[in-house]
């Protein structure tokens, strides 16, 4: 891995290789493609959801999902596969925001952001710990799921189902391509997509800020519905793909490439934000740009954004819980929440009986 700072040649041709000379094969680009298309079919707007819920994952990440002793036994077992990992604290991991969210968890969320039932999601997964019945809580939330497997026949899939690299390759195609690219954990794959998109453009990148979340999931049933969706909006400040919303420099390159993006530094020539450019990302009618002619983005010098984006592990690690609450509250102070867009057909009313039913259960 490279540092972050190199002298300008040198960055100049890490973003050249990164985001124009390394390109996927064409049989698996015009795969995707064709994938992106048929989800076009089925509706001009779709979100990816890159879903991190295998058991391996799980596993890993030392958490714990409320199975009682058979997930505990079951997910202990994988553990054993990484001889170098310390007990874990479920708890902990969990209050820290390094656990993947459950896929019920993703459509809270994602309802409380505004998007509507309507909405077809193209899942990118492997094999989902509890199967469908881990599904059934988002499959309740979204109905129009989608995967590569169901928008495909098994003859076109043939060339790639046996291998998984090939098969990640398709869904991080779709991901790419897709209006809003969103996941429930910020794993490497999540962080290459999310500095993609910031590069061709700053498409919808809609990162869960688990630490803060994960309190509001744990009192949701406490509250209406308005005030959930107001805490996400407020919680989710700094992770919903804007530009700037990572300072340069921080976090890895492939995650944050702000020194691929040129600047207009002319202090005579500021940029007003374009309300219709923000609708657009919503409704998927502006800012698409097609995957296979990757432009380079020339943003101008808007303000910072996301004071309140999320700090690296490491960092995470070495902080305590009391500071970091701390500056949470300041950070939250100063935002505002943004107002739904209602009149898209995409998007939720806040005062939805249905979720008020949800979230009593």
């Amino acid at each position: 891995m490279l540092a972050n700072r190199l002298d300008s040649d040198l960055q100049k041709l890490r973003c050249r290789v990164n985001y124009h000379a390394l390109r996927f094969t064409d049989p698996i680009q015009e795969m995707g493609e064709k994938i992106i298309q048929r989800m076009r079919e089925r509706s001009t707007y779709f979100i990816a959801l890159h879903l991190r819920f295998e058991p391996d994952m799980l596993a890993f990440s030392g958490c714990y999902y409320g199975g009682g002793e058979k997930e505990k036994r079951e997910l202990g077992v994988i553990r054993k596969r990484w001889k170098t990992l310390h007990a874990s604290n479920p708890e902990k991991e969990r209050r820290h925001g390094r656990c993947p969210l459950t896929p019920e968890e993703v459509g809270l969320m994602l309802r409380a952001l505004g998007y509507r039932k309507n909405v077809h999601i193209y899942v990118a997964s492997g094999d989902i710990y509890g199967g469908a019945k881990t599904l059934a809580p988002l499959k309740a939330l979204f109905p129009n799921l989608h995967t590569k497997e169901t928008v495909t026949s098994k003859d076109e899939l043939a060339p790639f189902s046996k291998y998984s690299s090939r098969m990640a390759a398709l869904d991080f195609i779709v991901c790419d391509g897709s209006d809003a690219f969103v996941t429930n954990n910020n794993g490497n794959m999540a962080k290459i997509l999310a500095g993609r998109r910031r590069y061709l453009g700053h498409k919808r990148t809609i990162r869960p800020n688990a630490r803060k979340l994960y309190s509001l999931f744990l009192s949701r049933g406490n509250m209406s519905w308005d005030a959930f969706s107001s805490k996400v909006h407020m919680a989710q400040k700094g992770f919903m793909g804007e530009p700037k919303e990572l300072r340069p420099g921080r976090g890895e390159f492939h995650e944050n490439p702000t020194t691929c993006i040129c600047e207009n530094t002319d202090p005579k020539t500021p940029t007003k934000p374009n309300p219709r450019s923000e609708q657009g990302l919503i409704n998927g009618t502006e800012g698409r740009k097609a995957i296979t002619e990757p432009t380079v983005a020339n943003h101008t010098n808007e303000e910072l954004v996301g004071s309140s984006a999320e700090e690296d592990d490491a960092s995470v690690e070495k902080e305590d819980d009391t500071s970091a609450e701390k500056e949470d509250d300041t950070s939250e102070e100063k935002e505002e929440i943004a107002d739904p867009e209602a009149e898209d057909d995409a998007l939720v009313r806040p005062d939805d009986p249905e979720l008020e039913e949800v979230l009593s259960d």
